[in-house]
């Protein structure tokens, strides 16, 4: 699964963070710049980053000034060097000042997203491993953090709790005293409650990764394992569930994490710890 957004929803975004941040109007805009000035702007790289949330940008702009003159200087999912400049934009002075940060803070947070993810998927090159990302995002802002992933090459997991069976250690404390374990009989009902639906299960040791593949799981996240624990556990799963490895990555252990053979490693801090790249946007004097 990928994240594709839709220009409705883009423009919904921009719109209410255009609302927020424009109230009854830009009025230091409005006091020192006439109506009839022009400016040349550019949204500039100022760091090594991968591009994401350009579109953000340039609807953003559109929306205060709809014939604004914009050249795209880069794609999403582009890696570019500091000093890079993404866009050009020609056109009421007015406009490029009230949309300005707007426009830099949907660039900035989302190429932060992107540029994290893409330093996770560069550790593990030579791996069959991909990075997975989680539901620890930004409270409305899930599908874009979510696309911002895909553009630093990684993969999207479940949208939210409607779209994957994910059966975690809680609710495996709840079904404690059900036949045979609480684990084959989640997936049985998992199974029959949601038959098109995959079911992956949390496992906290090596005995319920042997349950989870025998009861047919189609996914076993390991969570919290040591990477001997995580190579046993690819062992004995033996090619009948894909198998994902979650809690604690970080940059300096992704690789060895990968060397286990996992299939997916789960990675939060690229959504809920990326820091915001630094991108500016220049007059030209």
């Amino acid at each position: 699964m990928r994240v594709e957004l839709t220009l409705a929803e883009i423009r919904r975004a921009v719109r209410a963070a255009l609302a927020e941040d424009l109230g009854s109007g830009d009025v230091t805009t409005l006091a020192t710049v006439p109506a009839r000035a022009q400016s040349v702007a550019r949204m500039n790289a100022r760091e090594p980053l991968t591009v994401a949330g350009i579109q953000f940008a340039e609807i953003a702009f559109r929306e205060l000034a709809p014939k604004i003159k914009i050249q795209k200087l880069a794609r999403d999912g582009q890696k570019v060097a500091a000093g890079t400049m993404l866009l050009k934009i020609s056109g009421p002075s007015r406009a490029l000042l009230s949309a300005e940060r707007v426009a830099l803070n949907f660039v900035q947070r989302l190429s932060g997203a992107a540029t994290a993810t893409a330093l996770f998927t560069n550790e593990i090159k030579g791996f069959h491993a991909k990075i997975l990302d989680t539901r620890k995002t930004t409270p409305g802002w899930r599908r874009f953090e979510k696309y911002a992933v895909a553009c630093g090459g990684g993969k999207n997991h479940r949208l939210g709790l409607f779209d994957l069976v994910l059966i975690k250690d809680n609710h495996l404390v709840a079904l404690r005293n059900e036949k045979p374990n609480a684990i084959a009989a989640a997936v049985a009902r998992a199974r029959k409650q949601f038959p098109k639906l995959k079911v992956e299960v949390e496992a906290d040791t090596l005995a319920q990764v042997a349950q989870a593949a025998d009861a047919g799981a189609d996914i076993i996240l390991l969570d919290n394992m040591t990477t001997a624990q995580l190579r046993a556990a690819v062992k004995i799963v033996n090619g009948r569930a894909k198998t994902e490895a979650s809690g604690g990555v970080n940059l300096k252990t992704v690789r060895a994490i990968a060397a286990t053979g996992v299939d997916f490693i789960s990675v939060g801090a690229i959504t809920h710890s990326a820091r915001a790249v630094d991108i500016g946007l220049d007059f030209a004097r």
